[in-house]
């Protein structure tokens, strides 16, 4: 039951709930902002400030402060206000048009904005263009990468890996499958300048290439145990090869669920009626282009961080080495990884980048 005066569900148009949305969500503004936020989301929701107030930790009185700040101001007024000093020499015009020429448009002959060119264009200087961009969070010298999955039956395949995650079933196995393939053994032509006082480790940028390996890796859902093995080549020979070894070092009275990509080795014809002659194993497909619902591919990257990159060897039989040492003192002290998102909440944020992109010329 609501509690306090009541208030009257602030009015938000489609864009400013947006921006909203994105404020409250992020990793990079500051936390007051973020509070900021979604005390305005929960007002629109018809909350009282007595309500908001127990969720976001802020008196009664901060929360009307800031709800009556976006009412006067819209978001500006979530931004803190100048402190005494100087007085403004930049108008919110002025502040406007460098955002607006941020967001929508593009230097002539140049894919994005510098603090110069820009600067340039708007007759600001670059220590002032700096200071706006940081305030909004603006970095259009920077991309992120993504590909949307093409994949007609994505919404079912989500759901059911990341059921398998959240409610894994019982007497059976969770393991996620996959192999990293072309590992270099690249060889340093210098020695290695070790870490001192004052510098950091040196190395050369040139190498010797000594081969490659493609490593294989069952990863344990429960447990965070992972099962590996190297080999030279990538194909349905070798992934039959580590599923028979998988098979070997399981528990035979469990059912055994394999998470898996949709690599064409891991649908050969073999492969198929080797499982087939196994009914205790289920394979479950992740979607096209989202290999970052495999948490083996999180396993992934935490070898080739702490034990690949920076290593320098001279044959392949070293560098196996180097990863069955890994492997072995990993799993003496493995932890499953904590996987926290529900498939709602993936669909949710796949949903608010397609509306991102329905806004662009794309």
């Amino acid at each position: 039951m609501a509690i306090g005066r009541p208030k009257p569900p602030l009015s938000l148009s489609d864009d400013t709930k947006k921006q909203l949305e994105v404020m409250a969500n992020s990793r990079s503004l500051p936390y007051a902002q973020v509070r900021r936020a979604q005390i305005i989301l929960m007002s629109a929701q018809g909350l009282t400030n007595t309500a908001i107030a127990e969720k976001v930790g802020l008196s009664i009185k901060m929360v009307g402060t800031w709800r009556q700040r976006f009412v006067d101001q819209g978001l500006m007024g979530l931004y803190d206000q100048p402190r005494a000093g100087a007085p403004r020499k930049i108008s919110d015009e002025q502040v406007a048009l460098l955002i607006e020429k941020t967001l929508r448009k593009t230097p002539k002959g140049a894919t994005h904005w510098t603090c110069r060119s820009i600067a340039k264009e708007t007759n600001l200087s670059k220590s002032t263009v700096q200071r706006i961009w940081s305030a909004f969070n603006l970095q259009p010298h920077r991309q992120k990468h993504f590909t949307l999955s093409t994949d007609p039956y994505f919404v079912e395949k989500v759901h059911d890996i990341v059921g398998l995650y959240l409610n894994p079933p019982d007497k059976a196995m969770v393991l996620c499958v996959d192999e990293k393939s072309q590992i270099q053994a690249l060889d340093r032509t210098q020695p290695v300048l070790p870490m001192g006082l004052g510098y950091v480790e040196g190395i050369t940028h040139q190498y010797k290439r000594h081969g490659t390996l493609t490593l294989f890796a069952a990863l344990d859902l429960a447990t965070g145990h992972v099962l590996t093995q190297c080999k030279k080549r990538h194909r349905h020979q070798e992934f039959l090869a580590f599923l028979k070894h998988i098979d070997a070092n399981v528990p035979d009275e469990l059912d055994i669920h394999l998470v898996v990509d949709n690599y064409v080795t891991h649908k050969h014809a073999k492969v198929r009626n080797w499982l087939a002659q196994r009914p205790r194993y289920h394979m479950h497909y992740t979607p096209t282009y989202s290999s970052w619902l495999n948490q083996v591919e999180t396993w992934f990257n935490i070898i080739t961080q702490k034990a690949i990159r920076r290593g320098s060897f001279r044959s392949t039989q070293q560098l196996r080495k180097k990863i069955d040492q890994f492997v072995k003192a990993y799993n003496a002290d493995s932890k499953p990884f904590q996987w926290t998102a529900t498939a709602d909440s993936i669909m949710t944020k796949i949903k608010r980048l397609l509306d991102n992109i329905s806004g662009t010329q794309h």
